[in-house]
């Protein structure tokens, strides 16, 4: 029986913190990138590459030791609604592994790392929400079933495996049928392993309602999942959430939150202070997470390379 590689396990054996990187789109569009699309940063695969292995590399330097990848709304459904072929929408798919494969090696060759891990590349997999691309990402009732869901997944997913991801970043999902969706697929490549990080609305419950605790507990019993936490969800949640977790599974605990920031549907702008609202700064805030047993910590919206380096710069001291 081929059992999971499970590289999370292997780097936290021998390092007391593992640092993902923060949010891709924000700084493609610091590069001059519309995203205003229902491809998001998926767009950018087919039209401007290497912006983001350049994002990849940027995060690298500034003490990321994983990048997770652009294929979070990259679908076979999204590319071939917008003429694409299947295979075309593959090899984009499969492009966005390569990229931050490629800026993992041109950084690992740069300098002399001083005992940080060789970085890891994550594949992102966006829930079914975001193809949708209406927000439901963060509402979690799709009006189909588990067995659509993992249909849904099954291409990308095996796309993302053969591509050679490191593990595979199940991420922003609101319901807890989805996370089993993926858990199903996942078995059907018993070599590789996945986080699986979930949006949440509160301190206790994802976003379509379920306790944390409930998510957590189920997937401390699923062998491939290397870890499990939240993304994409406010800041002063955090630290309930991971307390939650951390009483439900003794698996890592993976977060990487948005900025602080809240985002305005109307106006589509992000409204309010970045990092420094709800107890500090990014840095100061990771200390607060990890002594919650967070052991994984990064950004996602919003967030830029310098709340990396803030990270980065807590786990100097640990």
């Amino acid at each position: 029986m081929t059992h999971a590689a499970n590289p999370i396990a292997d780097a936290l054996s021998r390092h007391p913190l593992l640092i993902v990187d923060g949010a891709l789109a924000t700084e493609l569009e610091a590069r001059g990138c519309d995203l205003n699309d229902s491809l998001w940063s998926a767009r950018v695969l087919a039209e401007s590459p290497e912006l983001i292995r350049q994002v990849h590399l940027d995060y690298f330097r500034a003490g990321a030791d994983i990048a997770i990848t652009s294929s979070y709304q990259a679908t076979i459904e999204g590319y071939m609604a917008r003429g694409m072929s299947e295979s075309e929408a593959l090899e984009l798919i499969t492009r966005s592994v390569r990229l931050a494969a490629q800026a993992r090696d041109d950084f690992w060759h740069e300098a002399d790392h001083e005992g940080r891990p060789k970085p890891l590349v994550a594949a992102s997999v966006g829930p079914y929400g975001a193809w949708l691309a209406d927000g439901s990402e963060y509402r979690g009732h799709y009006g189909i079933d588990e067995a659509d869901l993992v249909d849904f997944h099954r291409a990308r997913m095996a796309a993302l495996v053969a591509a050679g991801a490191d593990v595979l970043a199940c991420e922003t999902m609101p319901s807890l049928i989805e996370a089993k969706a993926l858990v199903t697929v996942l078995a059907e490549f018993p070599e590789i392993s996945a986080w699986i990080t979930f949006t949440a609305h509160d301190g206790e419950h994802i976003s379509e309602g379920t306790p944390i605790a409930e998510c957590a507990r189920w997937l401390d019993q699923q062998p491939q999942v290397a870890a499990l936490g939240v993304n994409c969800t406010a800041l002063e949640h955090i630290s309930s959430l991971l307390e939650q977790m951390a009483a439900a599974t003794d698996k890592p605990l993976i977060v990487y939150p948005n900025s602080g920031e809240t985002y305005d549907a109307a106006s589509k702008t992000w409204q309010g202070s970045c990092g420094a609202s709800h107890g500090g700064g990014f840095g100061e805030q990771a200390g607060q997470w990890y002594a919650r047993g967070a052991r994984l910590i990064g950004g996602c919206c919003r967030t830029t390379p310098e709340d990396i380096r803030a990270v980065a710069a807590f786990r100097a001291g640990l």
